[in-house]
């Protein structure tokens, strides 16, 4: 290190003046986009009759595709340090934000009704008699007449 820290905010993100920091986050990003697209895919599958599971998974899905385009871009195209910075903080603090902040509450929820529903078909059916049908009732009264 030459410079102070504060003047290596407006270098150019390039292999020359990062060189321990270049490689690994262009990588990374490529690594963690391919990652992300399978795991997208694999959990909206799976998980396709819970909506608010898949709204998480749609939600992760922008803010990684958006986050780590960006880092490859700007390592391509070398933008400057400062911008990768801004890039990489912003992007993985709005995923620790949508996976531990936003959607616990909305996914507990979820969850709550989930088990309520559970329990009152329970209840329903504990009766053997529940899912007898009855023969008579109406259909022969009409039949009668």
């Amino acid at each position: 290190m030459t410079l102070p820290p504060w003047d290596y905010l407006f270098q150019s993100f390039n292999s020359h003046n990062f060189p321990d920091l270049f490689h690994p986050t262009w990588i990374a990003s490529v690594v963690l986009l391919a990652i992300l697209i399978v795991l997208y895919n694999i959990r909206t599958r799976a998980l396709h009759k819970h909506a608010p599971y898949v709204d998480l998974w749609e939600w992760m899905w922008w803010t990684g595709l958006i986050t780590f385009s960006l880092l490859i871009i700007e390592a391509l195209f070398v933008f400057d340090f400062i911008l990768v910075l801004l890039t990489q903080i912003v992007g993985l603090g709005a995923l620790v934000w949508i996976r531990f902040f936003r959607f616990p509450p909305i996914l507990r929820a979820h969850e709550q009704r989930l088990a309520r529903e559970r329990y009152f078909s329970k209840q329903k059916f504990a009766d053997p008699e529940a899912t007898i049908r009855r023969r008579g009732g109406r259909r022969q009264q009409r039949r009668r007449r």
